[in-house]
């Protein structure tokens, strides 16, 4: 198959012939270039021709042509924080005022319900929701304290082994922050290693913080498991637990990945906090990951009040500095986030509107593509380049402001070079 005269971003598209001589300088274009790219019979890509060098060919003998006609093309997404276990609980259980304590409650109140036959419903409506609109990898959450853990991890493992030729599946226990002191942790630590898991928890400012995570990374240490953490959920500018886990990964030698999600209060503190942060984050080489969509839905919200800041990280100042970042959906149609629909672009569209990723959009699109594959081992397969695998979409809009101002719902999946023909469920389906 040829894919004619579509339109790739240069930071995900490596070839032999430079391509900064062929990018358009015109606002919300650049750092595209424009190419005609085949794609083998064994699902991987094969030959890419600069478009303004190559016309293209009217006719290929056996060979599929779809011609772009300037659409962009992007790999398929990797959404490496997402919360599958909590999500759709909405219609049941909503949030009562919005709040980040309502939705604490609500969770807390609906984990009753979460049997293995419901917990199956729901995760299972989330992926196929993500495999439909063009994700190929998903890093989830899970509620992971006592009896209900255990059954949370035992359905993850069943859809992960269903999904296995569709969507790769990370999972990250989510515990409180001195879980891992606790007896019962043992058994989880077990599920976690046996599971390929990831070990979670969510910290904000304590006085018992140091020995939580020192506890935490002796832990890690001890099973060879790395982390990923909820990070300074809040606006509250003393909340400063990002820069005590980069002290403390620092402190342990600790040589495993290390994640940080969330990090609101980043973006409130003084610059001389905000700089001193950053600086020590980078030195511990801690991956960040901006949760927008989530974050400007729960943070700064008060009765009669009208919010006046948006809740993300310094999302550019941490870019300014080299740290690598992710952009990913988080909650979808629970009490952390009543909206959403497990689709990347959603995430990619709204990212830009809340954080200003434009202007120029440069190469953002790489934090919900080959940034966060590489967190989870599978880099190659969101760069365009020869051998590596098919998994792409095609979008009708030709530009970066074409692209992010309309859903694209009539969007076409590929994965391994063969078009997809699934749609996300209906939603009578989770009534059944």
């Amino acid at each position: 198959m040829w894919i004619l005269n579509t339109h790739i971003p240069s930071s995900l598209l490596l070839v032999q012939e430079r391509v900064s001589e062929f990018t358009y300088p015109i606002p919300q274009t650049l750092d595209c270039v424009k190419v005609h790219l085949r794609v083998s019979s064994q699902g991987h890509y094969g030959a890419i021709q600069l478009a303004h060098n190559y016309p293209a060919p009217e006719q290929l003998d056996g060979e599929q042509v779809i011609d772009q006609e300037g659409g962009i093309l992007l790999p398929c997404f990797v959404d490496v924080h997402a919360h599958l276990d909590k999500g759709h609980i909405w219609p049941r259980t909503p949030n009562p005022d919005g709040s980040f304590a309502g939705a604490m409650a609500a969770v807390s109140q609906d984990t009753s319900c979460w049997t293995e036959e419901d917990l199956y419903r729901r995760m299972s409506f989330g992926l196929q929701c993500s495999y439909a609109h063009g994700t190929q990898a998903i890093r989830t959450h899970l509620d992971s304290s006592g009896v209900l853990g255990q059954r949370v991890w035992k359905v993850f493992r069943c859809l992960r082994q269903e999904w296995s030729d569709r969507l790769t599946l990370e999972a990250v226990a989510l515990v409180p922050p001195d879980y891992y002191g606790q007896p019962e942790a043992e058994r989880l630590l077990e599920t976690i290693a046996a599971s390929q898991g990831i070990l979670g928890g969510v910290f904000f400012a304590d006085p018992q913080l140091p020995q939580w995570l020192d506890r935490l990374f002796a832990v890690a240490q001890t099973w060879g498991l790395p982390l990923d953490l909820h990070v300074d959920e809040s606006n509250n500018p003393q909340d400063r637990s990002l820069l005590a886990i980069a002290q403390a990964k620092l402190r342990h030698h600790f040589s495993l990945p290390v994640t940080c999600g969330h990090c609101c209060s980043l973006s409130l503190q003084s610059p001389p906090a905000l700089a001193e942060t950053i600086a020590t984050v980078k030195a511990a080489a801690i991956g960040i990951v901006s949760l927008p969509l989530c974050n400007l839905y729960l943070q700064d919200r008060q009765p009669h009040h009208t919010p006046r800041w948006r809740g993300v990280t310094a999302l550019h100042e941490l870019k300014q500095a080299g740290i690598p970042l992710a952009l990913a959906s988080d909650n979808c149609r629970d009490p952390f986030y009543a909206f959403g629909d497990h689709d990347g672009l959603e995430v990619l569209r709204e990212s830009t509107r809340i954080a200003h990723l434009d202007h120029p959009f440069a190469d953002w699109v790489t934090a919900i593509t080959s940034t966060p594959a590489t967190w989870m081992g599978m880099g190659s397969h969101t760069l365009i380049q020869p051998g590596a695998p098919a998994n792409f979409i095609l979008f009708e809009g030709r530009t970066w402001n074409e692209l992010l101002s309309r859903p694209e719902s009539d969007r076409r999946v590929f994965r391994a070079g063969v078009e997809i023909q699934a749609k996300p469920p209906s939603y009578r389906e989770l009534e059944i």
